[in-house]
């Protein structure tokens, strides 16, 4: 029997990629599409119904707010996926971090920005930098060998419950990352591709979002150290 994939998008104001992102997404192998409409001013939650997705609100901005509400969503999926709607990532390669966990092989695949250089070369300098930042102080003190905080990532649904999310905004990836080597999961990187996204990215894209981002990575970081 097929697994049960649930797919859940963060989106604020991407009425002009989410329909990219959804065309692209294989709907008829999905269990649920769910899009978060993290109060966007636009049209993305008429065009993200337009296109086969269902759509709940989440009014309290935040990635990590956005990604806690379509948990909550969950039908008890076997696989959940979480990816960005600004269509920066290739949606059709779902199977490439799926199909680990499937398998029974892994509980937790990243898809990593940073293994193939043509997606290196899509991402801003500053979060090129910030992640090698990041991951290196999660080697140096969890252990483990990341190369990327990238949105694109799958998690067996058993396991997403076992490590209790909680971060309501930047510190989503990093705190899902740490909670996963801290929980023994299973981990695997898979290269994925990665182009420059629709429209001006709300966190990188901007001086103040940049440096509110990577002072809560960091903050994060040392916090799941101390605990």
């Amino acid at each position: 029997m097929s697994s049960r994939i649930s797919v859940i998008l963060p989106a604020f104001n991407e009425e002009q990629s989410i329909g990219l992102v959804l065309d692209d997404l294989p709907q008829d192998r999905l269990h649920q599409i769910i899009v978060v409409d993290n109060a966007s001013t636009d049209a993305t939650a008429e065009v993200a119904r337009q296109h086969g997705a269902t759509v709940v609100s989440e009014p309290r901005r935040g990635y990590g707010s956005a990604c806690l509400k379509g948990i909550a969503t969950l039908d008890h999926p076997d696989i959940v996926v979480f990816l960005d709607a600004d269509y920066s990532d290739y949606p059709e390669e779902i199977d490439l971090l799926v199909q680990p966990i499937e398998a029974g092989e892994q509980d937790f695949v990243l898809g990593s920005r940073m293994l193939l250089k043509e997606s290196r070369k899509a991402l801003l300098p500053q979060a090129r930098y910030g992640n090698k930042l990041a991951v290196f102080l999660i080697q140096l003190f969890f252990g483990h060998r990341y190369t990327d905080l990238g949105p694109f990532r799958a998690i067996r649904y058993a396991s997403l419950m076992d490590i209790g999310m909680q971060d309501t905004n930047f510190g989503w990836t990093v705190e899902m990352q740490i909670k996963a080597v801290k929980k023994k999961l299973r981990i695997l990187e898979v290269p994925v591709r990665y182009r420059w996204r629709v429209g001006v990215s709300k966190i990188t894209g901007t001086v103040s979002g940049t440096f509110k981002a990577g002072t809560k990575i960091i903050y994060t970081i040392f916090k799941y150290l101390l605990t």
